[in-house]
Formats: C-alpha cells, sequence, structure tokens
C-alpha cells in the first residue's frame, strides 16, 4: 500500500510529493527595483537565477531588474509596454533563448545593449517522445554548467574577479552535492515534468518525470498507470512536484525558477535553495 504525504524541495520550481510522494522546489524571484543610479549600469534579468548571478557579480557597480515577479512562473511570463521598454534600454540583457520564455525572447530582438543568451555555447540536452525537436532550458540547476553562465556574465558586467568568486563558491556546491549523492539506496526520481536532466546527469541519479519540459503539459491516462506501476516495482518514495506551478504542496525540490514573496521576505537565495533541494534529495534517495 502506498501511503502519500506531503513534502517540498526548492529547486529553481518543483514539488516532491513522497509516496510516501513529497514535493520539491526550487528558486526564481528577482531583483526589481527603480532605474539605474549614477555610475550604475542597468541589467534586466529574465528570471531569478540570472538576475541573482547578476546583482552578485555586479554588486553596487549595477541595477538588477528581474522580469519575473516573486511567486509568478517563469514560462508563463508576459511583458507590459514598460518592461519592454525597459529591457530594451538596458545596458545589460540577461535571458534563455530556445522559447524559454518567447514574450522576453521576441522583446529581447529589440534591444539596444549587450545581449546574454545563458544557453549559448553550453552541450544542451534535447526532448524525445512528446518532446522531440525541444530543448531543455534547466542547465543553472547544474552547478557547474551555472558556473560558466556566471563567467560570461562577469564578462559582459566588466566584473570578471567577482564572478569568479561566485564560480568558486558553485564549484564548491557541486562538491557538496557529489558527496551527499554518493552513496544513496536508490538512484531513480519521479518529478511532475522534465526539469532535472542536467541535475540528474552531473549526479548519477535518472528521472523520471510525469511530462515533458513544458511544466503545463498533462500526462495522458496510459503515462499515469506507467508510472504507478513503476513506483510500486521500484519502490519510489518521493515525486517532485514545482512549487511555483503547485504552491499547495508544502514540501518541493525546486527547479529554482523564482522565489515565493515568503522566500524572499525570508533572505532565500539560489545556494540556501539548492542545498535545500539536496537535503530533500538525500532523503528520498535513501542516501548516507
Amino acid at each position: 500500500m502506498i501511503t502519500v504525504t506531503r513534502t517540498v524541495i526548492v529547486f529553481p520550481q518543483m514539488r516532491i510529493v513522497p509516496v510516501s510522494l513529497a514535493a520539491l522546489a526550487l528558486l526564481a524571484a528577482g531583483c526589481a527595483g527603480s532605474g539605474a543610479g549614477k555610475g550604475q549600469r542597468s541589467v534586466v534579468a529574465a528570471f531569478y537565477p540570472l538576475a541573482f548571478a547578476a546583482a552578485v557579480v555586479g554588486g553596487s557597480k549595477v541595477h538588477v531588474e528581474n522580469l519575473t515577479p516573486p511567486g509568478a512562473e517563469p514560462h508563463d511570463v508576459e511583458l507590459t509596454p514598460r518592461a519592454v521598454g525597459r529591457l530594451q534600454g538596458a545596458d545589460v540583457v540577461l535571458y534563455l533563448s530556445h522559447d524559454f520564455q518567447p514574450a522576453v525572447q521576441d522583446a529581447v530582438e529589440g534591444a539596444n545593449g549587450r545581449r546574454v543568451d545563458a544557453l549559448a555555447g553550453l552541450d544542451l540536452k534535447h526532448g524525445a517522445g512528446e518532446d522531440a525537436g525541444k530543448t531543455d532550458p534547466h542547465v543553472w540547476l547544474d552547478p557547474v554548467l551555472f558556473s560558466k553562465i556566471v563567467e560570461r556574465i562577469g564578462t559582459a558586467l566588466g566584473r570578471p574577479a567577482r564572478a569568479a568568486a561566485l564560480a568558486r563558491r558553485l564549484r564548491a556546491l557541486d562538491r557538496e552535492y557529489r558527496s551527499g549523492l554518493r552513496r544513496c539506496a536508490r538512484r531513480d526520481f519521479v518529478t511532475s515534468h522534465a526539469a532535472f536532466g542536467y541535475l540528474a546527469g552531473r549526479y548519477g541519479l535518472h528521472q523520471i518525470p510525469i511530462t515533458g519540459i513544458d511544466p503545463e503539459a498533462e500526462p495522458s491516462p496510459r503515462r499515469l498507470q506507467q508510472l504507478i506501476d513503476l513506483v510500486r516495482r521500484e519502490h519510489v518514495t518521493t515525486v517532485f512536484f514545482e512549487r511555483l506551478v503547485s504552491p499547495r504542496l508544502a514540501e518541493t525540490v525546486d527547479p529554482i525558477e523564482g522565489l515565493t514573496p515568503s522566500e524572499e521576505q525570508q533572505g532565500a537565495d539560489y545556494f540556501s535553495l539548492m542545498r535545500r533541494n539536496l537535503i530533500q534529495l538525500e532523503a528520498a534517495l535513501g542516501c548516507r
């Protein structure tokens, strides 16, 4: 008999439901505010991970605006004419291509400042089956890949030393994940959608998504039955859901696409959410 309980992990946007099914959740809230002050460069970031990196790397030399409000689902963000104007007038624009945020990608075409596509130059994963032809954009959940993005942001902002310092923190986080997930009773985990491919690949885990790369896709009855059979057969203990999509679940592993308003008030950031996710993963996979 499967007992369903609720737990949440924060991943830049998921929830875990232990099966015991627990919920996963991760980052994505951002830095917004008034215009750049004297001597500051204006930076517009598409969503939380990029806004976080720009704020840490740029420090007092930049003013960072996150286009995705706290608690919003980044894939669904729509831009007001005023937001489009700020984006196109910014000194630096940080975004993800491959239709991660279509409204942002369209507006970037008219940007006057420096454009930094965070996915450019990375070895990207591509979907299969229902996701054929789609690119998985969730690179920030792999601290090693995110460190490469951070270094490019440092170049764009003229702050390479600060970028190198943040990249070192990300590589230290990678070591924490390698250590924490080295000896686990299980390597499989079920997710609400296919957001954890890069993280799973980095640490030798196997992601089993209920739906594909699109977080709003609905699973077929056949797919749900296959997952039920798998959970019973493999004794899977946890299913991860996006907290920004299903906020009612109390505990999640987050794909860290944004922060909730309460997380923002509590001072949560990319590192605290990633470490919370690690704790949840260790518990769900029986790591020691």
